[in-house]
C-alpha cells in the first residue's frame, strides 16, 4: 500500500486543482457567456456604441471629444506648435463642456480642485468670458456645465441650454437656419435618466453628426 503524501503536499494539489477549475470557470467560460451574451442582446453598445459617418469610424457615442481648429503651423503662427499656445474652438461645431483630460479616453480624470481653489475660480472665470465672447450671449447666461469639467473628463453630454446657446453661432458658421439646428438639438436632447436622475442633455457627438450631414 502506497504511503500517503504528506499534507501539506495534499494541500497544495488540492489548493491547484481549484486554481485551474476557477481559472477556466471564471477566466475563460463567464467572459465568454458574458461576451456571447452581450454580442447577440446588445451589439452596438458591447461594440463600443462607435459612431460612423460615410462609412468611417467617427467617435463614440459614450465619449466625448474636442472639435478645435486644426493645430497653427509655423508657416501660420508666431508660435508654430508651441504646447503652450490654446488650442481654438471651432465655430462649425457645437462644443463640449470643459474636461481636465483633454478628452483623452486614456487619462479619464476630474480636475481634483476644491471649491475654495483659487486656480477653480480663474478657471471658471475665464471659461465664462471665453464662452461668451465665442457664442455672442451675456456672460450671466453662461450655463454652469461650460464652465466646469465634468468628473470623468470623457461626458459627451452638455445642457439643453449649452446646446441651445451655441446654434446663432453654428448656424452662422455652416450658414443653417436656426430653426434646422433647434430641431436637431431637440431630437439629439436624451431624457432624464431612469425618469427621474440627472437632468436632460444633448449628446454632442451625435448632434455634430446630424450638423455635418445637413445640407
Amino acid at each position: 500500500m502506497p504511503k500517503p503524501l504528506p499534507t501539506s503536499v495534499r494541500t497544495h494539489f488540492t489548493a491547484l486543482r481549484m486554481l485551474l477549475v476557477l481559472t477556466v470557470i471564471c477566466g475563460l467560460a463567464y467572459p465568454l457567456l458574458v461576451t456571447g451574451i452581450s454580442q447577440v442582446a446588445f451589439t452596438e453598445k458591447a461594440n463600443g456604441s462607435i459612431v460612423t459617418s460615410d462609412g468611417k469610424e467617427i467617435g463614440s457615442s459614450l465619449l466625448g471629444q474636442n472639435y478645435n481648429l486644426p493645430k497653427k503651423t509655423p508657416s501660420d503662427s508666431t508660435t508654430g506648435n508651441d504646447p503652450k499656445e490654446q488650442a481654438q474652438p471651432d465655430p462649425k461645431w457645437f462644443q463640449p463642456r470643459p474636461s481636465a483630460a483633454n478628452y483623452d479616453p486614456h487619462g479619464s480624470t476630474a480636475s481634483n480642485l476644491g471649491p475654495n481653489s483659487d486656480d477653480l475660480l480663474k478657471a471658471v472665470n475665464d471659461r465664462r468670458a471665453a464662452a461668451a465672447a465665442f457664442d455672442g450671449v451675456d456672460p450671466a447666461a453662461v450655463p454652469v456645465d461650460a464652465l466646469t469639467a465634468s468628473g470623468s473628463g470623457l461626458d459627451p453630454h452638455i445642457s439643453v441650454a449649452y446646446a441651445k446657446e451655441q446654434v446663432a453661432r453654428v448656424a452662422k458658421a455652416r450658414n443653417i437656419s436656426v430653426d434646422t439646428l433647434n430641431g436637431l438639438v431637440a431630437k439629439y436632447t436624451e431624457g432624464r435618466s431612469l425618469g427621474f436622475l440627472g437632468e436632460a442633455g444633448v449628446n454632442v457627438v451625435l448632434l455634430n453628426k446630424a450638423v455635418s450631414e445637413t445640407k
